[in-house]
């Protein structure tokens, strides 16, 4: 392996990690010597990463703006463009532009190999309706993506499964992507408890002010409560 490609993998071993990381543990996932860990942790640190700890404790990434060129492998570059292709076709400008985007940015850190490999990529979502025929309410998509990230209220006009019409305010916390469907996670005020709501059954959406509960506490209670993996 050569020395560049063995410090992108030094910097994947340590990234995303909350605490520090011997070079013990480092050396045995790279498979070097514990001194050649700690030569490429100064050289990182010379190129201007931002490393924290020493020899004997370990070693974590700080959030910093330190963005090296960057490398994938095969599976990753094919899992990236697979995943910003299926974005493209769900129902969201906003998203599908973020998807572009993030492409792009991506394609412009790697080296050219990457980005030809990224061009080439035979993986493809297909477009089109849903095999059932139905579409969704594109319209409401990006609005209550945009209230969950701002822990918002929503005021809605939606009707129930035998199409009679109500209005409920609920505190939106997570939205499920489904085949032809997309589904609200909500705390209910009618209701006072969680419910599901489908995004083509929205008549209207109207934004208001902050929930009083945090978004993530609603959404460690409501995994609880249906047992739905974190991972998931």
């Amino acid at each position: 392996m050569s020395r560049s490609g063995r410090l992108f993998l030094l910097m994947d071993a340590m990234r995303g990690k909350r605490v520090p990381v011997t070079a013990a543990v480092l050396a045995q996932q790279l498979g070097v010597s514990e001194r050649t860990i700690y030569r490429d942790i100064q050289t990182l640190a010379e190129l201007g990463a931002p490393l924290q700890g020493e020899a004997g404790i370990g070693y974590v990434l700080r959030k910093g703006v330190f963005l090296p060129p960057l490398m994938f492998g095969a599976d990753e570059l094919e899992a990236l463009v697979l995943g910003a292709r299926w974005v493209r076709r769900q129902g969201d400008a906003d998203l599908a532009q973020a998807a572009n985007k993030a492409l792009a940015k991506i394609a412009a850190a790697s080296p050219s190999d990457l980005r030809d490999s990224m061009a080439g990529t035979s993986l493809w979502v297909p477009l089109g309706r849903p095999a059932d025929g139905s579409e969704v309410a594109d319209r409401f998509v990006q609005p209550v993506r945009v209230a969950i990230r701002h822990e918002q209220k929503i005021t809605m006009g939606y009707a129930d499964e035998h199409g009679a019409a109500t209005e409920r305010t609920v505190w939106p916390f997570a939205l499920a992507y489904f085949e032809g469907k997309r589904l609200l996670a909500a705390w209910c005020e009618l209701r006072g408890d969680y419910r599901h709501f489908r995004i083509d059954r929205i008549a209207s959406v109207d934004s208001g002010e902050r929930y009083p509960t945090r978004r993530h506490a609603l959404l460690k209670v409501w995994r609880e409560k249906y047992d739905i993996d974190p991972e998931d």
